[in-house]
């Protein structure tokens, strides 16, 4: 179905024809009637399934028509408002919104974290009738009286889950009741955990639920592979590895901000260039590290799962896990960075004697076993375990612990 049968307004088809879509995306085309016609939506996709222009475009139709029937509503009130986690990704959005409101007078602003207050608090008094924040800075201008809530008639919580695990759910829940109760409100997200299913009974009436894929599955375009190595050679098996021939573009992923620096620096010490994301670098340096990666400028950005979730990437060649992630949703999100809108990717995990435990369950959440793979002309000084696979927790599949004579133990079917 193309976008010009979903009854949109003439000023976003331009837009979207510019942006050159012509066809929606399975999230799109199910949710935007829905979203159209006033409804509470929670949408549900795997990420780099198009959620944003899901919820932007709905939006913006709403604030549209709002204007034709009464020209006084555009202007300096805030009319709706975007949540999400991180600041790249509230990047993103903004510049989304951007795009699609290109050919209408909607303005938007971006409140973060990192940010001049000033220049934030000037958007606002400029006339931003759509907001795209981050709690902990929205709530500090709406402390200052800077920001007020009370025109917004479209709310949108984007990557909910995310938001949950970053602790943000206290912040979401004080801004959720400062808005009129008489609201239209959007969830998008990957998953949808308990705590959230509390937010959503609390702020949501009566959603419609869709479910695009499962936010288990992986993507069938990435090719996906463990390469068994220990601990001290990782650094060693990564630089070959993002040398080899066919590696483009790589996101190296770490489980935390002092491992992403280590990476970094490992690379670095073999002429390898590389940028790093992670929270304790100022916006300035995160802004520049992804500008660089997305021009081309550098091919590999090591990250920790700030940037996993959400942020559009295009034209990832390799994901790779220096650390297995502790959460097997966290391998989902990681590797969908890869494999976006049907190009194909790859995804690779090192995996060290200490991080076999977590394999178990990554392969028994996204229900598929992983092949274990040995990098061709790799100067190995342990034999890497090729052939200890493990399998998803089924009837088909048991697990049994197998002690071989003079190693440890390891798991086998």
């Amino acid at each position: 179905m193309p976008f010009t049968r979903l009854g949109l307004r003439t000023e976003l088809l331009d837009a979207i024809k510019t942006l050159g879509y012509a066809t929606p995306t399975p999230i799109q085309e199910k949710s935007l009637p829905e979203s159209m016609a006033g409804k509470d939506v929670i949408g549900s996709a795997m990420t780099g399934s198009g959620k944003t222009m899901a919820f932007t475009l709905p939006l913006l139709q709403r604030l549209l028509d709002d204007r034709d029937k009464d020209p006084h509503k555009g202007g300096l009130r805030v009319r709706a408002l975007v949540l999400v986690p991180t600041r790249e990704l509230a990047a993103q959005v903004e510049k989304a919104v951007g795009e699609l409101a290109r050919h209408s007078p909607v303005k938007c602003a971006l409140i973060i974290g990192g940010a001049s207050f000033t220049t934030q608090r000037d958007a606002l008094k400029k006339g931003a009738e759509v907001v795209v924040a981050t709690p902990g800075r929205l709530l500090d201008l709406i402390r200052g009286g800077s920001l007020h809530l009370s025109d917004v008639k479209v709310a949108v919580l984007d990557e909910a889950d995310r938001m949950l695990d970053m602790g943000f759910m206290p912040d979401v829940r004080r801004i959720m009741k400062l808005l009129p109760v008489q609201r239209q409100t959007l969830m998008f997200s990957a998953t949808i955990p308990p705590e959230v299913e509390r937010v959503v009974n609390e702020f949501m009436r009566s959603p419609v639920r869709i479910e695009v894929d499962r936010p288990r599955s992986t993507a069938t375009t990435v090719t996906q592979a463990l390469f068994p190595v220990t601990e001290g050679q990782k650094g060693e098996l990564l630089a070959a590895v993002v040398q080899s021939d066919g590696v483009e573009s790589v996101i190296v992923f770490t489980r935390t901000k002092a491992r992403a620096d280590y990476v970094a620096h490992c690379l670095g010490r073999r002429d390898i260039a590389c940028g790093v994301l992670h929270s304790d670098l100022s916006q300035k340096e995160r802004d520049k590290a992804m500008q660089d990666f997305r021009d081309g400028k550098l091919t590999i950005l090591v990250a920790t799962d700030l940037a996993a979730r959400g942020l559009d990437v295009p034209e990832v060649s390799h994901v790779i896990n220096y650390d297995v992630p502790e959460h097997a949703e966290d391998y989902v999100h990681r590797i969908g960075r890869t494999g976006r809108a049907m190009t194909e990717g790859d995804a690779v995990t090192l995996v060290s004697f200490e991080e076999e435990r977590l394999i178990p369950s990554i392969e028994a959440f996204i229900g598929q076993a992983i092949p274990r793979k040995a990098l061709p002309g790799f100067a190995y000084r342990v034999p890497p375990r090729l052939h200890t696979y493990t399998a998803p927790m089924s009837s088909k599949f048991r697990l049994r612990r197998v002690i071989p004579r003079g190693g440890s133990s390891r798991f086998r079917r």
